[in-house]
């Protein structure tokens, strides 16, 4: 009989799992009455209680993984990401929408730790889980930083932008920043598990991850091009850039939600 997925194995685990999402959450509820840097200090907090929960289980024996660790750490790089801009760009402020990211992220892996891993068939194959969960966390930040794009250029329509926000032309140089480091990645991502499906089925593997993950990447490519050479903007760009984001969400989170939490299957 299939089982429900079970909560984080070890009481470290748990206990410094539940600490990080209790920062998080404080960090969004008090958000509008504290100052910027204790609102900094509280997010480093919560971002250091998440990196340690990260690594306990990444030597955690036997090693799992699923969707809810696979967001996690996807969330994780982008509370890193939005940590060292903001010292680059005060007007950076996303803190209430990333401390809630963070509190579903950090929950979520704790209920869903996800499934053991077998043996690895090489000692390579770590280095494609982190090529593909870097690409993920870059084109994660894409995304964070076309919504406050957006939310700025809506400001600015309503006559409601503040001098001190964020420059929209310098959020959507960053965007696009964000998207090409995350289609290199994602290229390259392709490319290892190519020569490793090879390697070990000695053929290419056409299952929904890799059909979902290789539509994604023409997306981004389509994006890219059509950025530099047809001069790609504003809303056209940000849809583009969500479709990428959502078929690459489906490749391997959204397969794995379907087998852990919908058919109870490891």
């Amino acid at each position: 009989m299939s089982q429900m997925p079970a909560l984080a194995s070890t009481l470290p685990a748990a206990v410094l799992s539940g600490c990080a999402a209790l920062a998080y959450a404080v960090l969004a509820w008090v958000h509008p009455r504290i100052s910027v840097p204790q609102s900094r200090g509280l997010l480093g907090m919560a971002w250091l209680l998440h990196l340690v929960v990260l690594l306990i289980g990444l030597f955690e024996q036997p090693a799992r993984f699923g969707f809810a660790p696979a967001l996690s750490v996807t969330a994780w790089l982008v509370l890193t990401v939005y940590l060292v801009e903001s010292r680059l760009y005060p007007q950076l402020r996303a803190r209430w929408t990333l401390a809630v990211l963070g509190t579903v992220a950090v929950v979520l892996a704790w209920f869903f730790p996800g499934s053991p891993y077998p043996a690895l068939g090489s000692a390579l194959m770590p280095l494609h889980w982190a090529l593909g969960i870097a690409s993920y966390g870059l084109i994660a930040a894409a995304v964070v930083h076309a919504w406050l794009m957006q939310r700025a250029e809506k400001a600015m329509r309503q006559g409601n932008a503040s001098e001190t926000a964020m420059p929209l032309l310098t959020l959507e140089r960053l965007t696009f920043r964000f998207v090409a480091a995350g289609f290199a990645l994602l290229s390259a991502t392709l490319l290892a598990g190519w020569y490793f499906s090879e390697t070990l089925n000695h053929r290419w593997v056409w299952d929904h991850k890799t059909t979902f993950s290789v539509l994604s990447w023409l997306t981004m490519g389509v994006l890219l091009w059509g950025r530099w050479q047809l001069g790609w903007r504003g809303r056209v760009a940000v849809r583009m850039l969500y479709l990428a984001a959502g078929l690459l969400l489906l490749g391997y989170v959204g397969s794995r939600f379907v087998l852990e939490v919908l058919l109870q299957r490891g």
